[in-house]
């Protein structure tokens, strides 16, 4: 099947410690891809990265977060799929990750991605706790692949991590300002950018969402994948026909089919 140019085949890459790629591959299937969960062993192994379409990142505490959240990950990524990883990207294939695989996207460098090296991290919250609720984002005019069929200028998607504030090197989230890098911002019911709880780690700039200058990489600490059905949200009773995350998965799939 591998070749077939509309035929979208995504590759969920996890390790020991991922926890959230159920929901992806479900998420992926419900849009009409065909998704594969992937450990990192048999993908430097055996398998190319370039029989995929879509290479995903999903949530958890990949290698119990040791060190730093992602980080191990990271650097096994470096040390095996990194030549091939940096192609793929290069070629315009979008890459994805989604909290914990924010963090790797992060400690890969491949995000903010405006330097060939490592410029930013996720920062322990500022409330000192694992923060589990749902969240409002409201959606920046970026040029990220991933946001595409986003028609809501807000969006309610829930967040689960303890290490989600984004922290960069001097000048560089000015420049993601400039760049229009800066995807989603954390705000309050209304839109407007607001402190704890809207913003539930510190972020400065209520940073939750961002993409590399191109716009093919992009990572997210919400999750979207748990804002896919309508039956998820917290007023499901009186939600919409699709949960606020459905719309990211669309956008990246149809973009997909057209590589």
């Amino acid at each position: 099947m591998h070749g077939v140019k509309h035929l979208v085949e995504v590759c969920i890459l996890r390790m020991e410690g991922t926890n959230n790629e159920y929901e992806v591959f479900n998420a992926f299937r419900d849009c009409g891809a065909f998704p594969h969960l992937v450990h990192l062993n048999e993908l430097s192994r055996r398998q190319n990265l370039f029989e995929y379409k879509i290479l995903i990142i999903p949530g958890g505490f990949s290698a119990g977060d040791y060190v730093r959240a992602g980080a191990i990950f990271a650097s096994r990524i470096k040390a095996t799929l990194w030549k091939e990883l940096t192609k793929f990207i290069d070629e315009g294939y979008p890459v994805g990750g989604i909290c914990n695989g924010f963090q790797v996207l992060v400690e890969l460098g491949l995000l903010p991605g405006n330097e060939n090296r490592v410029q930013a991290c996720l920062a322990t919250n500022d409330s000192n706790r694992f923060e589990c609720r749902p969240v409002f984002l409201a959606m920046e005019k970026t040029n990220c692949v991933f946001t595409r069929k986003v028609t809501k200028a807000l969006s309610l998607i829930p967040v689960a991590h303890a290490e989600g504030k984004f922290l960069a090197e001097k000048g560089i989230v000015e420049k993601m300002e400039d760049n229009r890098q800066i995807v989603f911002r954390y705000s309050d019911e209304g839109g407007t950018l607001a402190g704890y709880p809207w913003n539930p780690n510190g972020s400065p700039g209520n940073i939750a969402g961002v993409c590399n200058p191109v716009g093919n990489v992009f990572g997210m600490m919400p999750h979207p994948e748990r804002a896919f059905h309508p039956f998820l949200a917290p007023d499901w009773t009186r939600c919409e026909r699709s949960g606020d995350g459905r719309a990211i998965i669309e956008s990246v799939v149809e973009y997909a089919r057209g590589l």
